[in-house]
């Protein structure tokens, strides 16, 4: 895409305020009113306080209508600000905003933007940026954000002509949520902001490539009957069909189409980590995760379908693995529906294939009402799997494992809660036994594995539906990262539970190197181990912060943690050699999966066996 495309004049409504002269900051205001930003993350600095001052003239200015001001947040950091902003996008479906400066504020920034790029998350960023006249001579705080941001955001503009200013920002917007949602980054110079210009109240930048691909999708939504009939020719032909679903369902609003076609067809159902909430997890077809860390009872599922459908799923190497040709090795045809076409074919080449968005693909589906259904011998297959290799634990310890404690949330919660997490053991531990009802309710860093990303993410999403019970599950390392942000929490009366599971250590890292460098531990039981994070809460205003160090005041706590009514932090001091099985090791496929001491494994019925040969140093963490 060009960087400074011509202007193209949308469809000219009765503008309100057309006409008016204002400041380059006031137009970036009234640009979030106009998209129905109601909350921006961020944090201040010099090239950014013309906009910052805005927002308080703007609030100032509907201080006669409340709902109608631009709520502003401001957290320990600026990579705290991103993960907010992607907390409320994942929370809500709407776009996340946030502000910063530029230099080390932008540069700051990189991680979340990053982080969305690869969950396809839509966010804007508005980054400062110094005078136009000194961009380019090493001036202070000044950092290349168009270079620095380009390779991991969605798009990237650098407003240098200030007349253009209003339609790049609407225009950010509009890229940020069409098509495959990403973050986009608006660079804008200081004295852009203090410019005076005038309001033009509508008008986007011309994009012919990215249009002329929007309308491609657009137009080619809805399938034909000819090509349903090829997806149901190669279903009828199949004896074993599988469901495998993705993050594009959740963002096409899809789990209503989803739940329909797999009902309608009796076709089994396996989703991946971004994918969760988009079939109920207690569904009679669902067999929860595939992956690395997946279920075994969806891994062996995959091994055994002849007919994989992948619908908003990108064969990442979390699900395919070192060697995609090993994935699904029985399935004598693939059918791929993505709204992404670089994404078809790219790692696992499929027979049947389509471009477009999954609601509209899957109604399209459903409306051609063909005459054709799994076999009853795959769905009692898969009745069996589940029932014999299903997820399961030391049940039986007398240390508190890490896997009760998320099973007796859910059962408090009924599964109905907003759950964060940051990333590590205590992130597998999440999805495997958290029992989700709904969509949006696992806001977690899959592509990244961003540590750190639990705690800001939870306030973005309390942030973005305040009625919902929003807990961040987190480990010590992971809360470390973002420890800051226990304050931002309780300063702006935010009600996120914190949960943390605390293992002393870097749980995965450990279990990485018990299982594939002989248990030599290093940096993974590094010495940080003198944090008190029950006295860190008190010290940050959490009047509930309480710690469970045996099994028998687990219930109770948890109970008691849930329904107070405020921010609320437990710390859980759980079993340190607890580890996350079913585990498919680096460069390996679901058929040499590693399923613990405690789910069976049905290649040579010994519970937890793993060949010597898996002993390899991985090539992929």
């Amino acid at each position: 895409m060009s960087q400074n495309p011509t202007i193209a004049a949308s469809e000219v409504q009765s503008a309100p305020f057309a006409g008016e002269s204002m400041s380059g900051a006031d137009i970036i205001l009234r640009v979030l009113s106009e998209q129905g930003v109601d909350t921006v993350f961020g944090y201040s600095g010099g090239a950014i306080l013309p906009t910052y001052d805005a927002v308080f003239r703007f609030n100032e200015k509907h201080a006669h209508a409340p709902e109608r001001q631009i709520n502003l947040v401001v957290p320990a950091n600026e990579q705290s600000a991103g993960f907010m902003a992607a907390g409320y996008a994942r929370a809500s479906g709407k776009v996340g905003v946030f502000m910063v400066t530029s230099g080390p504020g932008a540069t700051n920034a990189v991680t979340p933007i990053a982080d969305c790029n690869g969950d396809s998350v839509p966010v804007v960023l508005i980054c400062g940026q110094v005078p136009r006249a000194a961009i380019g001579s090493d001036a202070f705080q000044e950092a290349p954000v168009f270079n620095i941001m380009s390779a991991c955001a969605k798009q990237v503009f650098l407003v240098t002509d200030p007349h253009k200013l209003e339609q790049t920002l609407r225009t950010a917007f509009d890229v940020a949520r069409s098509g495959r949602p990403g973050p986009v980054v608006v660079d804008v110079a200081k004295d852009i902001q203090n410019w005076r210009g005038t309001w033009q109240g509508h008008g986007t930048l011309a994009y012919r490539g990215y249009s002329e691909r929007l309308r491609k999708v657009a137009t080619g939504a809805r399938l034909e009957n000819t090509r349903c009939d090829e997806f149901f020719d190669l279903l009828a032909q199949s004896s074993r069909p599988l469901l495998y679903v993705g993050g594009g369902i959740i963002a096409a609003g899809a789990s209503d189409e989803l739940r329909q076609f797999a009902e309608r067809y009796r076709i089994p159902v396996v989703n991946t980590l971004m994918g969760f909430g988009a079939l109920t997890a207690k569904h009679e077809l669902s067999l929860g995760m595939l992956g690395m860390h997946g279920a075994a009872c969806a891994n062996y599922a995959v091994e055994d379908c002849d007919f994989l459908i992948a619908v908003g799923a990108r064969f990442d190497d979390r699900v395919a693995g070192g060697r995609p040709h090993a994935f699904a090795p029985r399935a004598r045809h693939i059918a791929h529906i993505d709204i992404d076409e670089a994404e078809i074919n790219k790692v696992k080449r499929a027979h049947w294939t389509h471009v477009g968005d999954a609601k509209e693909a899957l109604r399209s589906l459903i409306a051609h009402r063909a005459c054709v259904e799994a076999p009853s011998a795959w769905l009692d297959h898969i009745t069996e799997l589940k029932r014999r290799y299903g997820m399961n634990y030391d049940r039986n310890s007398a240390l508190i494992q890490p896997q009760l404690v998320i099973e007796k949330l859910s059962e408090l919660t009924g599964g109905r809660a907003i759950v964060t997490t940051g990333v590590g053991q205590h992130q597998m531990w999440a999805a495997q036994f958290f029992s989700f009802v709904e969509p949006r309710s696992l806001l977690t860093s899959g592509s990244m594995g961003t540590m750190g990303f639990g705690l800001p993410a939870a306030i973005g999403a309390q942030i973005a539906r305040p009625n919902a019970l929003v807990i961040d599950i987190d480990g010590d390392g992971s809360l470390r990262m973002n420890i800051g942000d226990l304050e931002t929490a309780t300063t702006y009366g935010v009600p996120v539970k914190v949960l943390l599971l605390n293992n002393a250590g870097d749980g995965m890292i450990r279990q990485w190197q018990r299982l594939f460098y002989d248990g030599r531990l290093c940096v993974s039981d590094k010495s940080l181990h003198r944090k008190d994070f029950v006295m860190a809460a008190r010290a940050d205003g959490f009047e509930f912060a309480q710690r469970v160090e045996s099994l028998g005041e687990l219930e109770a706590k948890l109970a008691a943690f849930i329904e107070f009514d405020g921010p609320a932090f437990l710390e859980v001091m759980i079993d340190e050699n607890a580890d996350v099985f079913p585990m498919v090791g680096p460069g390996h496929s679901y058929s040499d999966m590693i399923t613990g001491p405690f789910i069976p494994s049905r290649d040579d019925g010994e519970a937890g066996a793993r060949p010597a040969a898996h002993r390899t140093a991985p090539d992929m963490f």
